[in-house]
């Protein structure tokens, strides 16, 4: 076995010094960290965990003897932890590489990381561990992830009931949606069609999640401004360019990891559990009826006739609620 073979199966720690510069970085490491995850793209990897071990390196961009003893002015072990606990909170994912992927672009939010080495394995899919591992450098000019979640924007979540997505003035709806200035995320209800019936829940919760999906497609084609997405990343890349999303639930619900609730698939629940998780600046429900069982969202709701415009009822959005939070 060659040198270079030989060094691809040792641990991070050993991967990091056999690429060191001429100037080797200090380094810092946790190994064998053991977590039960649901991961995978498998329909039988769902709805139960694995056991998941998580190996990492972090060169750091600083000597430990100017750290002068000061906890606040290193890069702490705490940084590795809560980078893995932030990427298995943010969303159930499919593939070790993009959890890996993850974990490598949190560590090195950090001003002091300067290279990242990130090893996952698989512990119970065989008499073997099944594992990725991934190096990272720290971007040239990079900004820190927390300031650009500090900055995320908070938009405005509306539901629309299907007699609302059918009003002949949908453009005048979407037109008084947008004059406040805020993101606008629209939610909808299912069409008024037969559904299939299921014989177990999981299914059924798909099947319910689809036919959400199907009313979202038909305001699409209603307007040109109505772009259907499903992720959280598209959602955030839409509120940052002012366009308006018309959420396919399917994605986010199923792989979230805190999410609505397993038997939830109610449209104005939905719609709730997504204005909280981005942190809405409020809520306007078009012709809906909030489930007696669904807690009231954290942000002001209003509850309008399907015919309402929202800002017949209140101040413009951008005068309510406040520019930003």
């Amino acid at each position: 076995m060659s040198d270079e073979t030989s060094i691809a199966f040792q641990h991070p720690s050993e991967r990091a010094k056999s690429i060191a510069g001429d100037v080797p970085r200090d380094r810092i490491s946790m190994t064998e960290h053991l977590r039960e995850v649901e991961i995978g793209a498998f329909q039988a990897e769902r709805g139960v965990t694995q056991t998941v071990r998580f190996d990492v390196v972090v060169e750091v961009a600083t000597r430990a003897e100017s750290a002068a003893d000061d906890v606040d002015r290193i890069l702490s072990y705490d940084t590795i932890v809560e980078s893995i606990d932030a990427a298995l909170a943010a969303e159930r994912v499919n593939l070790l590489e993009t959890l890996a992927a993850r974990i490598a672009d949190g560590i090195l939010a950090h001003p002091l990381a300067a290279r990242v080495f990130v090893r996952i394995g698989k512990l119970d899919r065989g008499p073997y561990t099944l594992g990725v591992e991934i190096m990272r450098d720290a971007p040239e000019g990079r900004r820190p992830l927390r300031l650009l979640a500090d900055a995320a924007p908070h938009p405005v979540v509306v539901f629309l009931s299907n007699a609302a997505i059918a009003r002949p003035d949908l453009s005048v709806l979407l037109d008084d949606l947008q004059s406040g200035g805020a993101p606008v995320i629209l939610c909808v209800d299912c069409p008024d069609l037969p559904q299939p019936r299921a014989a177990h829940a999981m299914p059924q919760r798909r099947i319910d999640l689809l036919a959400i999906e199907q009313g979202a497609w038909v305001l699409a084609a209603r307007d040109r401004r109505c772009v259907v997405v499903d992720s959280r990343t598209e959602l955030d890349w839409a509120m940052r360019h002012g366009q308006i999303s018309v959420w396919a639930p399917s994605k986010l619900v199923l792989d979230a990891v805190d999410g609505p609730g397993p038997g939830v698939t109610h449209p104005v629940a939905l719609a709730m559990w997504l204005a909280t998780a981005f942190d809405a600046r409020e809520v306007i429900s078009l012709g809906g009826t909030l489930p007696a069982d669904t807690p009231r969202p954290p942000m002001p709701l209003r509850e309008l006739a399907a015919e309402a415009l929202p800002s017949e009822t209140a101040p413009p959005l951008s005068e309510a609620s406040g520019a930003t939070r």
